[in-house]
C-alpha cells in the first residue's frame, strides 16, 4: 500500500502543471526597461515562443516583445537600419533586448587584435 502511495505521489509530481510559457510583451519601446515590468508579462498559448524584435535606425532603437507561434530568428542589416529577431522558450527569457548579432563579431575581433598585438610586441 505504501509503495502504491509513493508511486501515485511521484506520478502527480511529474505531471505537467499546465502552466503556460510567460513572456514580456511590449510594442515599439525606445527603452528595454519599459518592457521589463511585471505588468508587461503575458501568458502565451501552447504553441507560442517568446519573441524579441529590435529595429535600429541610426541611433534610434525600437524594441518589441511578444508571444509568437511562428517566430523565426533573423538578422538583417543595411546601411541605414538593422533588424534583429530572436526567439526563446523559457519563462521571461526575452528579458534582454536582442543585441546586434554583429556585436559578437566585434568582441571576437577585439580579442584577436589584442592577442596579435601582444604576440607581435613580444617578437620585436
Amino acid at each position: 500500500m505504501k509503495v502504491l502511495l509513493v508511486l501515485l505521489l511521484g506520478t502527480i509530481l511529474c505531471l505537467d502543471s499546465g502552466s503556460s510559457l510567460q513572456c514580456y510583451s511590449c510594442s515599439l519601446q525606445v527603452s528595454n526597461s519599459k518592457c521589463n515590468t511585471k505588468d508587461k508579462i503575458v501568458n502565451c498559448k501552447n504553441n507560442e515562443t517568446c519573441k524579441t524584435d529590435v529595429i535600429k535606425v541610426g541611433f534610434l532603437k525600437l524594441i518589441s516583445k511578444s508571444c509568437d507561434a511562428s517566430c523565426s530568428p533573423s538578422y538583417h542589416d543595411n546601411s541605414v537600419s538593422s533588424r534583429n529577431v530572436t526567439c526563446c522558450r523559457s519563462d521571461n527569457c526575452n528579458v534582454n533586448a536582442a543585441g546586434s548579432v554583429r556585436s559578437s563579431y566585434g568582441m571576437a575581433a577585439g580579442l584577436v587584435a589584442s592577442i596579435l598585438w601582444s604576440f607581435l610586441n613580444n617578437r620585436l
